[in-house]
């Protein structure tokens, strides 16, 4: 018999009904238990009785941090909706795609997204859409519902969210998120997290992606803990909410880009972190310099391993080992399975490289509308993570590379692929490939590897121009390469090992140059 999801929320708001929920720093709002209870309940009753949305429907976000993102979240599942963050740093041509894929009853947005959201909007018919704000139909919406009559049973096994993730085939797939994945990530994340209703935490990823939502927001929601919202990352702030006594902020996750900027801020030497409980990083690699800068200002800085697909967490280091296995990415977390599979389909040896699989109560049932992807991604049940693994001795796992050509930039997942059909609308461009190359602010970053048609002209900064106008700004390639011909292997793809050896690793020694 499938197994019930509870409604946090309104579980909280009985037992401690003025214990403050989340703080939106934005806007300077605070919400109890209690006040977001009834918000919650108000615009699902909206979204049911004025929207139309039933169970199974689709609301879509596209707003910059707030708490009202929570609020939808939490009403979709009280009406058995799926909700649908969208990324704010899309263009309109890649939302359109996304909508239209996901075909949304609502579109919600705030005012520094409401040209793009209603652009999307007109282009993709969808039927509603409101705005958040004081004087936004968000807020009228809310004031003027009735309470929710009913509440639509839904079990463990429905899907809740979609989240969209950059597709290796150039277009995005939807993962769809069940109610038992959100859950087991909380029970999962909560122990080695030291999550707690104590638990006080500064959200600056982004909602829109697992790291924002799921690390830690939701699992410090789970258990009644307190969250508070910054609208968008800003390490000199960050420093400060963490450094005030009377914010009491013990919980903080991050990028190693956000890490970075912080580590790099005036105020890094005298902020005060002695109340954070755990700082925990993922995302991307964490350089084992900066983990040692941390280190020093007494934060041992937890990792961690996970994708969209794994709702997100598969792997996390314990705060005692920080320190000594720096580098790995821990062990498996309670509510899951891994392997690392070598080409073969049979497990790698202690210490040998294969890549990752998943499987659990923690895993995609698949993605939306694609049954393409959902043969090509499982093997009985397992995940193909596509990430090339090795384990250690004392069963510490290392990320050590991906086997996809999927690069990581600030946090974000870039597919060279999507950006290559991109460059390809340019009439000029022959041939045209995407690595990712070593940076040392964002990790990495892209170069376009281009051969032009003989006869035609392409400069640089028509490139530049091109991606800007179509690509989210972490996607566009910050550096140009043109070539005569791109290198192809037997079968006439081209082969990106040579064009990684001819060019990022040059660009490897430049970086090393230039930092002795």
């Amino acid at each position: 018999m499938p197994v019930r999801y509870y409604d946090w929320i309104a579980h909280h708001a009985r037992r401690t009904p003025a214990k403050t929920a989340m703080v939106d720093l934005g806007s300077n709002r605070r919400f109890t238990y209690a006040e977001f209870d009834a918000r919650v309940g108000l615009l699902a009753s909206h979204l049911r009785d004025v929207c139309g949305v039933g169970k199974g429907d689709r609301v879509a976000v596209l707003a910059l941090n707030a708490t009202d993102t929570l609020e939808v979240q939490f009403a979709c599942f009280r009406v058995g909706a799926i909700f649908v963050p969208l990324n704010t740093r899309l263009t309109v041509p890649e939302l359109q795609f996304i909508v239209g894929d996901a075909a949304p009853k609502v579109m919600i947005h705030d005012d520094d997204l409401a040209d793009t959201a209603q652009s999307v909007s007109r282009l993709c018919g969808v039927a509603t859409t409101l705005r958040y704000g004081a004087t936004g139909s968000y807020e009228q919406a809310i004031a003027a519902a009735k309470p929710l009559a009913t509440i639509e049973p839904v079990t463990l096994d429905d899907v809740s969210t979609i989240m969209y993730t950059s597709g290796t085939t150039g277009q995005p797939k939807g993962a769809m998120i069940t109610h038992g994945m959100t859950f087991y990530n909380c029970v999962n994340l909560g122990g080695p997290a030291y999550i707690t209703p104590s638990s006080v935490l500064l959200t600056v990823l982004p909602l829109f992606h697992t790291g924002g939502l799921n690390c830690y927001t939701n699992p410090v929601m789970h258990v009644g803990g307190t969250v508070l919202i910054m609208r968008a990352f800003d390490p000199g702030l960050a420093l400060q909410l963490i450094s005030d006594p009377a914010r009491g902020i013990n919980v903080f996750f991050g990028v190693p880009a956000i890490y970075q900027f912080m580590a790099q801020h005036p105020a890094f030497a005298t902020a005060d972190f002695s109340r954070l409980v755990i700082g925990g990083v993922g995302g991307a690699p964490m350089p084992v310099p900066l983990l040692h800068t941390w280190e020093a200002r007494g934060v041992a800085l937890q990792q961690g391993y996970g994708m969209t697909e794994t709702s997100p967490a598969v792997l996390a280091l314990d705060r005692e080992d920080a320190g000594r296995k720096a580098g790995s990415a821990g062990k498996p977390v309670l509510h899951t399975e891994v392997r690392i599979v070598r080409p073969d389909g049979t497990d790698a040896d202690v210490g040998e490289l294969g890549e990752l699989w998943v499987r659990g109560p923690n895993v995609t049932p698949g993605y939306w509308n694609r049954p393409d992807a959902n043969r090509s991604s499982f093997t009985d049940g397992w995940l193909h993570t596509g990430d090339a693994t090795r384990v250690d001795d004392e069963g510490f796992y290392y990320i050590v590379d991906r086997w996809k050509d999927m690069y990581i930039s600030g946090g974000e997942n870039v597919y060279p692929a999507e950006v290559e059909n991109v460059l390809h609308q340019l009439s000029a461009v022959a041939e045209a490939a995407v690595i990712g190359i070593p940076d040392p602010q964002w990790g990495e970053t892209g170069m376009a590897i281009i051969a032009v048609k003989p006869g035609h002209t392409l400069s640089e900064a028509e490139i530049h121009a091109h991606c800007q106008a179509n690509l989210a700004r972490f996607k566009c390639p910050r550096t140009v390469r043109f070539v005569d011909a791109l290198p192809r292997n037997a079968t006439g793809k081209i082969h990106k090992p040579t064009l990684r050896k001819s060019f990022a690793t040059a660009s490897a020694v430049d970086l090393v140059q230039q930092a002795s």
